[in-house]
C-alpha cells in the first residue's frame, strides 16, 4: 500500500514534521538512510570520537577548489542531532529582520518573530528543554515558561557566572534539550558532539520520532538511500527512488517532504532535473544550492596555571552582550556559550599539542565557543559534479568574528585567566550548515513559501535548514523544529481537512 506521505530524513526537521501529522492518521512513511544508533564502546570515548573519527561517515565532498574534503556529517536515525551540542534556543525577535553587519547585510525573513512564536512554545514543549527567563537580555517574549528548570552550574562554572558578571556581562542559562541524570548514568561526560545510545539527549529520535512511531500509521524505514524525485510537467512530484539493500524501490505518495538537511536537500533537488526542470527541481529561481551558510566559530580557552576545572559537563552558560552589538552604534557579533567540557584526549585531536600538555591545558581550562553570522551569498552554493557533491563555501562577515573573539579575550583576561588561546573551526567541523533553498513570498528569488511549501511543486515540503533564509548567530535546532511544527499544522488544514 502506498504511503500518504514519504518524508525524507529523520533529523530534526523530518522527525518534529512527522510528529505533528501523525495524529492525521494519514499513512507516513519517513525515509532514513542510516541506521539506529547503537551502544557500543566508543560511545564516552574522546579518542576514538574526535581522533580516530569512529562515528564520521567515510564520505568525501569537493570544496570550491575542487579539492576532496570529508564533511563530518552524520547519516543515522535522528540526523546530526544524535551527536548535537543540545542547544535549543529560539533567534532573537531581530533575527527576522534586515540588519546591517561589519560584513554586509542580511535580508531579513518573510516572517516576523512573533508568527513562529506559538511554535516555539510548542517545540520547547515536546523537546522538554530546560532554561529560564529573565537572564538574557536579548530574549525575545516567550507566550510561556520552559517546561523544565535549567542545568545546574557545575561549581567552577557557577564560579566563571561569578566572574562574568563582575566584569559587566550578563551571563544566562543555556537553553538545553538534555536529561542529566539519564546522561550521565551510561557515563561520566559531557554531551556535546557525543553520541546519544542512551536516550539522554532530547534529539530528533529520543523526542519528535518517538511521539511519532507511537502512532500505528507512522512507519520509518531505515538504510533507505534516496536518489532521485520524479516530476510530472504539471509539477506534481509523482515518484520517489531509493535504494535500499541493493535493490531500487520506488513510491508514489501524495505528499513528499525533503528533510535531508541544507547539504543532502539541495543535491537531491539537483540530481533531479529533468526536461522539464534541467537545473533540477524547485529550481526555477535558480536559488538551489545557493546562499549556503555555515555559522563563523572559534574555540575559546581560557585557564589560569593553579587553577583547575573539575567540570565534567560544563555547558550551561551562554552570553549574549554583543550579540545586537554592545552599544547604539555597535554592530552586532554574536554569541557566546561555553562548550562540553574539553579533555585531553579531545584537545590532542584537534591540536598539535602533545598528550601530556593537552591533558595539562583541559584540566585546567574553561572552554568557550564563539558564533557569528555568516550571511547569505547566492555564489556560496552546492552544486554537483559528476554527482558527487560540491561545497563552495564563501564564508562572509568574517571581521566581526575576529572582533567578538578579540572582545571576548579581553573579557575573561579582565575575569581572571591570564592565558587565553583560540582557533577557529574549519570546514571539516559542520557548524550549523544552512540556506540552500531559502523561504520567500516571491518565487522568482525564493525555493519555498512561508509554510515551507515548494513554489514550484505544490505537493512538496522542504523542512530542513535549508530554508533558512538567514544563519543568526545562535543555534538552529529549535528554530528549524518550530518551521516543522507551522508546516505540519498548515498541511492539516490545507492537504488533509477533506
Amino acid at each position: 500500500m502506498q504511503p500518504d506521505v514519504v518524508i525524507i530524513g529523520s533529523g530534526m526537521g523530518g522527525a518534529t514534521l512527522a510528529a505533528a501529522l501523525a495524529p492525521s492518521g494519514r499513512r507516513i512513511l519517513i525515509l532514513e538512510r542510516g541506521e539506529h544508533l547503537r551502544p557500543s564502546p566508543q560511545d564516552r570515548d574522546a579518542g576514538a570520537i574526535f581522533g580516530d573519527g569512529h562515528f564520521r561517515p567515510e564520505e568525501r565532498w569537493l570544496d570550491g577548489q575542487d579539492r576532496p574534503f570529508n564533511p563530518g556529517n552524520f547519516y543515522n536515525v535522528g540526523g546530526n542531532s544524535k551527536f548535537y551540542g543540545a542547544v535549543l534556543i529560539r533567534y532573537r525577535a531581530e533575527d527576522f529582520e534586515g540588519r546591517a553587519h561589519p560584513g554586509g547585510s542580511t535580508p531579513g525573513w518573510p516572517l516576523v518573530y512573533g508568527d513562529l512564536e506559538p511554535d516555539y512554545q510548542a517545540a520547547e514543549a515536546m523537546y522538554h528543554v530546560r532554561g529560564t527567563l529573565g537572564e538574557d537580555p536579548t530574549e525575545p517574549p516567550h507566550s510561556g515558561t520552559y517546561p523544565h528548570a535549567p542545568v545546574p552550574d557545575e561549581p567552577d562554572i557557577a564560579d566563571l557566572r561569578t566572574r562574568l558578571s563582575r566584569v559587566g556581562l550578563s551571563p544566562a542559562s543555556l537553553p538545553l534539550g538534555v536529561d542529566l541524570a539519564t546522561w550521565r548514568a551510561a557515563g561520566d561526560t559531557t554531551w556535546d558532539g557525543y553520541p546519544d545510545t542512551c536516550g539522554g539527549k532530547m534529539d530528533a529520535e529520543t523526542c519528535g520520532l518517538a511521539a511519532a512511531l507511537a502512532h500505528p500509521n507512522v512507519e520509518l524505514c531505515c538504510g533507505a538511500r534516496v536518489t532521485r524525485l520524479e516530476a510530472a510537467p504539471d509539477g506534481r512530484i509523482t515518484g520517489v527512488t531509493f535504494e535500499r539493500a541493493g535493490q531500487v524501490e520506488s513510491l508514489a505518495p501524495g505528499l513528499v517532504v525533503l528533510a535531508c538537511g541544507a547539504v543532502q536537500s539541495a543535491a537531491l533537488l539537483l540530481a533531479s532535473a529533468n526536461d522539464d526542470c534541467p537545473t533540477g527541481l524547485a529550481n526555477l529561481s535558480d536559488q538551489v544550492g545557493r546562499n549556503f551558510m555555515n555559522h563563523n566559530c572559534s574555540a575559546v580557552l581560557a585557564l589560569h596555571p593553579l587553577r583547575r576545572n573539575r567540570a565534567v559537563y560544563q555547558k550551561t552558560l551562554m552570553v549574549n552582550d554583543y550579540y545586537l552589538g554592545d552599544g547604539p552604534d555597535a554592530p552586532p557579533l554574536g554569541n557566546i556559550q561555553l562548550l562540553g567540557k574539553i579533555t585531553g584526549p579531545i584537545l590532542a585531536a584537534n591540536s598539535k599539542l602533545p598528550r601530556w600538555l593537552a591533558g595539562a591545558v583541559a584540566a585546567r581550562s574553561v572552554d568557550l565557543y564563539a558564533m557569528s553570522e555568516d550571511l547569505p551569498n547566492p555564489d556560496s552554493r552546492v552544486t554537483l559534479t559528476d554527482g558527487q557533491i560540491k561545497l563552495d563555501w564563501q564564508r562572509s562577515n568574517w571581521e566581526a568574528h575576529l572582533q567578538l573573539v578579540k572582545t571576548l579575550k579581553g573579557k575573561l583576561r579582565q575575569a581572571g585567566f591570564p592565558i587565553v588561546l583560540s582557533q577557529a573551526f574549519d570546514r571539516r567541523t559542520p557548524s550549523h550548515q544552512c540556506g540552500t533553498a531559502r523561504m520567500g513570498r516571491d518565487p522568482e528569488t525564493s525555493v519555498v513559501d512561508v509554510f515551507c511549501r515548494s513554489h514550484d511543486h505544490k505537493n512538496l515540503f522542504i523542512i530542513d535548514a535549508s530554508v533558512l533564509p538567514t544563519s543568526a548567530a545562535v543555534n538552529p535546532a529549535l528554530t528549524i523544529a518550530a518551521l516543522a511544527l507551522r508546516a505540519g499544522r498548515h498541511i492539516t488544514e490545507t492537504e488533509f481537512a477533506a
